[in-house]
């Protein structure tokens, strides 16, 4: 197995996964959207007020790669676990951010968060 042009694995004889990540290749998808969409989304983590955001954007992304990496190409494990973990690792850390997304209306969490009854 080696690394294609573009840095995923492919067999020198491609399999399914090998013919399927080629036609993805060949459509633009994977290499101008998927490249736009992690740029942006470190481009947001170097700013705290969004990086909370960037994080969850670059979640579903980690999340593939383990996919990847578990079920198809197990020699780079060592890349893809570091990377679902850091991510995981940076969700634990910002959730003080994402709680009032699941406190209900009337949860007294959500008001001290936006300041207490004082508030504007």
């Amino acid at each position: 197995m080696s690394l294609a042009m573009r840095g995923y694995p492919v067999d020198e004889t491609p399999d399914d996964v090998g013919r399927f990540m080629m036609a993805i290749e060949e459509t633009g998808y994977l290499i101008f959207w998927v490249g736009l969409f992690k740029a942006i989304a470190g481009g947001l983590m170097f700013f705290p007020r969004t990086a909370p955001l960037a994080v969850l954007m670059s979640l579903p992304y980690a999340f593939n790669i383990l996919l990847y990496v578990t079920l198809f190409a197990h020699k780079y494990l060592a890349i893809g676990l570091p990377d679902f973990a850091a991510c995981a690792f940076l969700l634990y850390c910002y959730f003080d951010w994402y709680r009032p997304i699941f406190a209900e209306p009337g949860d007294h969490s959500t008001r001290e968060l936006a300041g207490g009854d004082d508030a504007l």
